[in-house]
């Protein structure tokens, strides 16, 4: 059954893993001075495309990946709560969707990688993955994710030149795309 408990202890591992793994890529990545790095997403050039989903797993340093990992824990599991294989194709949808965003519009000669387009575009696939889904839990899950989460809709202005605004945009939109793509029947 969708939603039952089975659901919910998947998410949970599933989330606990994805993190997890973020974590180790990290170790490994500094273990071996930042060679991971050059899987980021360097702008307009055809052959970094095939980065765009390794990309989401890299990031820039430790401090880089905790602040992504309670948002990407939480907002992963509350998308993925509600069934694994819808999960695995709107957070892929939302990885391509802010890669290639990234790769488009990017200033040139920046590396881009990390999991904030994905938890951007978990943020706006949970506000609205109810109203398509004419879900009443899925709204009230919603409302509560705006409540908690919705300040970092800031993070989609280009206030600051070190952090990925393209990425946080793109994935944002991909992720309110995704209900209707994804949309249950």
């Amino acid at each position: 059954m969708r939603g039952g408990l089975a659901d919910v202890r998947a998410a949970a591992l599933l989330m606990s893993f994805w993190v997890g793994l973020l974590w180790l890529l990290e170790a490994v990545d500094t273990a071996r001075d930042h060679r991971l790095d050059q899987y980021g997403i360097v702008p307009r050039q055809v052959g970094e495309l095939a980065d765009v989903i390794p990309a989401s797993f890299m990031h820039f340093g430790y401090d880089h990946v905790a602040a992504n990992s309670v948002p990407l824990l939480v907002l992963g599991f509350l998308a993925a709560a509600r069934g694994l294989s819808r999960f695995f194709a709107v957070a892929t949808f939302i990885i391509v969707a802010s890669g290639v965003g990234v790769w488009l519009v990017a200033p040139a000669n920046t590396n881009t990688a990390g999991a904030s387009g994905l938890i951007f575009g978990l943020f706006g696939y949970l506000l609205v993955r109810g109203f398509v889904d004419r879900k009443v839990l899925d709204v009230v899950v919603g409302v509560g994710v705006a409540v908690l989460y919705g300040s970092i809709l800031w993070g989609v202005l280009p206030t600051d030149s070190g952090i990925s605004w393209q990425g946080h945009l793109f994935g944002l939109l991909g992720g309110v795309a995704a209900p209707f793509v994804f949309r249950r029947s």
